[in-house]
This record gives C-alpha cells, structure tokens and sequence, in this order.
C-alpha cells in the first residue's frame, strides 16, 4: 500500500503540489499503458487533437472514459488514490471527479501555458486533487512545472490554450496569469523527473505548465473532489462538459451524482 506522510501532507498544503513515488507498481503501468493505446485507437465523443501547422508532433486528448475501458476503472477504484487524496485534502470522502488522457507525440513543441485547472471545470472549493500519472518516463525537460504556493485560493483568468483568448470569463474577473517565465527570481517552481507510475498530486487552484516534448509521453490524470466541493455550472462549456448535468443537480449542492462515484471513505 501506498501511503503519505505528515511531511507530505504539509508540503502539499504549502505549496499546492507534491510528487507520489510508486503510486502504480509494473503490472498497473502495464495495463494502463495499454488501455491509452486502446483509447487512442478508439476515443470518445469528447477526444480531441490539437498542435499548431508549423509542429511536426501533436497533442491527443479524452475525457470521462471509466464507465468503458476497465483498466480506467481499477486505477481508480482499485489503487491508492482514494486514501491518498483523502490524506492530502483533509477530507474524509473522496469522489471521482473525471479522468482524462493526455498524450503528446514525440517532437511536440507546443508548450501548455501556465494556467489553473479549477477555472475552466463546473466546480467551487477548495478540496480538490489532479493526480498525473505517466506510463512513460518524464525527463525533467518535459515535465510539469509548478508554481509552488499558487494554490492559495486566487483565481487567474482562463486563457484558450492555442490563442491565448479569454473566451470563458469576462475580462477583468479574475487576475491575470503572472509573467511566469520573465519573472523567474520572483516565482519559486516546482518539477521532478518521473519514472512510470509516479505521480504529481496538485491542487487544480496551483499555476502549472509544461514544455514541448522530444520523446512520446502518455499519462492519465484522475480528479477527484472532497467534501466541500460544490456544484457551479457555467454558461459556456466547461473542460469537460456533463450534458445535462445543470437539470440533474442544483446550483450550489454536492456532487452526489452516479457520474461522481464516491472513491474512499475513511474508517
């Protein structure tokens, strides 16, 4: 069993992220591995692909995808994810927030800006966990980056990845990102090298970004929320979006929903 310390659980409290050595053994890798390549070959109604005209590589994505590919499910269900987020967020209930898949192929150049997650979901609150999982290594090249401390409850503007457009959100709602990468002595970042079936854990409030990447990279992500999360449909669509959840759930209750299956419950 996988578990955290005292030591792990404040880092991640200060700093919005932390890395989870082994979260996965070889056989988990293993078949996750070959339920992404499954899913490449056969996405969903939500897969999508993105790159710019002048990348020789490509970005692949999909979403929501447990209900139909099994291994999806027992790494949800089956690993230590649940008590580890549990941990981490102070929450006695965990849910299942959505999966997602992300592949960039070799010689995507195409870096993915800083940006928060929570801005662009149907969510509000504070306990919440991305868990970003690879099945292949991560050089510290082509790692995420995170901007430690940015979780604290600020929300930044929520930019269109290829255009960097405020389509969501009118202008002027929320801050805008800070000047990352022109500011380096004024940010403390945040990044580590990983081997298969490592994991970062953060908090979708913390700023994080990643560079383009030599060598094909696959991971799975798993989201899930604590007990004070709450239900906030938008009025665009969100990433990703839940036909038909707004008549299903009211603004502002828990996501108790067959969609959001609950993951862990402490003892």
């Amino acid at each position: 069993m996988v578990g955290v310390s005292l030591d792990d659980i404040n880092f991640f409290q200060r700093n919005g992220v932390v890395v989870i050595r082994n979260l996965l053994d070889a056989n988990q890798v293993e078949e996750l591995a070959e339920a992404i390549d499954w899913n490449i070959d056969n996405p969903s109604h939500l897969g999508q692909t993105a790159s710019h005209n002048t990348d020789p590589g490509r970005f692949f994505e999909d979403f929501c995808n447990w209900q139909r590919i099994p291994a999806y499910r027992k790494i949800i269900f089956d690993s230590d994810i649940g008590s580890i987020a549990a941990s981490l967020m102070g929450s006695e209930e965990v849910r299942l927030f959505h999966d997602h898949m992300l592949v960039k192929e070799p010689a995507t150049k195409q870096p993915t800006p800083w940006h928060q997650d929570l801005p662009y979901y149907n969510i509000e609150g504070m306990q919440n966990i991305s868990f970003w999982i690879p099945v292949d290594p991560v050089s510290n090249d082509a790692t995420l980056e995170f901007v430690a401390g940015s979780n604290d409850g600020t929300w930044y503007m929520p930019k269109t990845f290829l255009t960097e457009s405020a389509k969501w959100f009118p202008e002027g709602s929320f801050a805008e990102v800070p000047d990352i990468d022109g500011e380096p002595g004024l940010h403390e970042i945040l990044s580590w090298e990983l081997k298969p079936g490592d994991a970062v854990a953060f908090h979708m409030l913390t700023l994080h970004g990643a560079r383009g990447s030599t060598n094909r990279r696959r991971a799975f992500s798993v989201r899930v929320m604590g007990e004070d999360i709450r239900h906030a449909p938008r009025e665009w669509r969100t990433s990703p979006e839940f036909e038909g959840l707004r008549d299903e759930l009211a603004v502002g209750v828990k996501m108790d929903h067959p969609l959001f299956p609950v993951i862990f419950i402490s003892d």
